[in-house]
């Protein structure tokens, strides 16, 4: 069974989960974590994962988010993250190239962030977008504070990059992106990744993958990316499910 470790479910209305949620058995996925973006909305997520068995969630500030409020204290992310249902920190990050907050407020955040996944023993996810050598620089120099676990979501960045992350211990996950025709580059880095490093998402409802590309996506549609990433590692579409979720469980201990 496949894990769907990062998805929106907040931006589909309750009719719609119910249906996608029933398509996600049909398609062989088990269970999918739901995004948080702003801490506002920490409330709506961890509702969507108690309402359903097979959800989970993670609390945190989107980087195009991150000057909305004030950047808040590690302790109170993590007051947020106190619940069954909350398995990771995130999203945080940066994102260079919408520019939605100015980038001095979008690394505080990050590093509010990683701190509050010091505090708490649970991962970070980390959106990465034209803002790799940041990434890195920020990633090494907190892991020199403190352990911490993360995941590169939705990995559409550099070689070098995803070597940085590999040698901190993090993971890589991946999404429809993998499936494009133009992301030969992506899927030479992603069969260099460990197999015991990668997960797979979708991030819908965006970035839906082929054959749906353009199309809303959705969490089922995960199996299209995970059979394309078992071809590129040469490894049987099951292998590579049994393997993801593996990587999942590790990763997410809460949830293992």
């Amino acid at each position: 069974m496949l894990v769907d470790s990062h998805c929106h479910l907040d931006y589909f209305n309750e009719a719609e989960r119910a249906e996608l949620l029933a398509r996600c058995s049909e398609m062989g996925v088990s269970e999918m974590v739901t995004i948080g973006t702003r801490l506002t909305q920490s409330e709506t997520v961890r509702g969507i994962a108690d309402a359903h068995e097979n959800v989970w969630c993670t609390v945190g500030i989107h980087p195009h988010n991150a000057a909305e409020f004030p950047v808040p204290t590690p302790e109170a992310i993590v007051a947020e993250a106190q619940h069954p249902k909350v398995i990771g920190i995130g999203e945080s990050g940066l994102d260079y190239f919408y520019d939605k907050a100015p980038r001095d407020i979008q690394q505080e955040s990050f590093r509010c962030h990683i701190r509050a996944a010091q505090l708490s023993g649970l991962p970070l996810c980390i959106h990465a977008r034209d803002a790799d050598d940041d990434i890195a620089e920020i990633l090494r120099d907190e892991a020199g504070k403190g352990a911490f676990s993360f995941l590169l979501h939705c990995f559409s960045s550099t070689r070098a990059l995803a070597e940085a992350a590999l040698e901190l211990g993090g993971y890589i996950s991946l999404s429809g992106i993998l499936t494009f025709p133009k992301s030969q580059e992506i899927r030479d880095i992603a069969r260099d990744v460990p197999l015991d490093r990668l997960l797979v998402e979708t991030d819908s409802p965006y970035l839906a993958p082929v054959p749906y590309r353009g199309k809303r996506n959705e969490p089922s549609y995960v199996a299209h990316t995970a059979r394309v990433l078992a071809e590129v590692h040469g490894v049987t579409a099951e292998e590579m499910a049994a393997q993801t979720t593996a990587n999942f469980r590790r990763l997410f201990v809460k949830a293992a």
